[in-house]
C-alpha cells in the first residue's frame, strides 16, 4: 500500500508529501502513534523538532525517529510558521524510515520543495562592482535590483533587517551605476 501512494515530480524524482504518509500510517497502523517534541537549542532563533514513530503502541520499543530544523524568519514559510514546518517534516521523515513513502528518497516531496525554495534564496549570486569601494567604511561596492528593476550599488556591508524595515550596517547606497567611487589609497613608498 506505501509504493501506491500519490506523488509529485520534481526534476524527474517522484517523492510522497508528508500528508500522504501520514494518512497511509494511520489507516495501516490504527494502534500507532505520532509524536513530536522540541529539541532545546543554543539559539532562539534555531529550531528543532524530533518524531517519534510508533506503529503499534503495545510495542513501544519499535519505533522510527527523526528530526528537521527551521530557522525562524529564513524563508517566507518560516517567517510564520518554522515550528509548524520543522514538525511536519520531522514527522515524514521518521515514516520514511519506517518505509512508508519512499520511492527515490527519504526526503518527502515537502522537503525538497522546501529546500529548493532556500536554495534559490541563497543562489542568488552577489555582484561585485569592479574596482568599487565603499566611500564610507572601504567596504567593496556590489551590484543591487529593486522589487521594480532599477539597478543601484550598495556597500557589501549594508544588509536589510526585514523585522525592523530598516537598513543596518553601512548606510551607502549610490543610485549611478556607471559614477563607481573608488578610495585612494597612499603609497607607501
Amino acid at each position: 500500500m506505501t509504493n501506491k501512494l500519490p506523488t509529485i515530480n520534481i526534476k524527474g524524482k517522484e517523492y510522497v508529501m508528508v500528508k500522504d504518509r501520514i494518512l497511509a500510517f494511520n489507516e495501516s497502523n490504527p494502534n500507532g502513534c505520532i509524536q513530536t517534541s522540541i529539541v532545546p537549542t543554543s539559539d532562539p532563533k534555531n529550531i528543532i523538532v524530533k518524531a517519534k514513530v510508533t506503529p503499534d503502541i503495545k510495542f513501544p520499543e519499535r519505533y522510527f525517529t527523526d528530526y528537521s530544523q527551521a530557522v525562524i524568519g529564513q524563508g517566507l514559510i518560516n517567517q510564520t510558521s518554522a515550528l509548524e514546518n520543522a514538525s511536519t517534516s520531522a514527522v515524514g521523515r521518521a515514516l520514511a524510515y519506517m518505509g512508508i513513502g519512499v520511492i527515490e528518497s527519504i526526503a518527502s516531496a515537502d522537503e525538497v520543495i522546501k529546500a529548493e525554495k532556500m536554495a534559490g534564496q541563497e543562489s542568488k549570486s552577489v555582484v561585485y562592482i569592479e574596482g568599487g569601494v565603499c566611500p564610507k567604511d572601504g567596504g567593496r561596492l556590489i551590484k543591487a535590483v529593486t522589487k521594480a528593476g532599477k539597478e543601484f550599488m550598495k556597500c557589501e556591508n549594508n544588509k536589510w533587517d526585514a523585522e525592523n524595515q530598516k537598513n543596518i550596517g553601512c548606510d551607502y547606497v549610490n543610485w549611478e551605476m556607471g559614477k563607481v567611487p573608488t578610495l585612494e589609497i597612499p603609497d607607501n613608498e
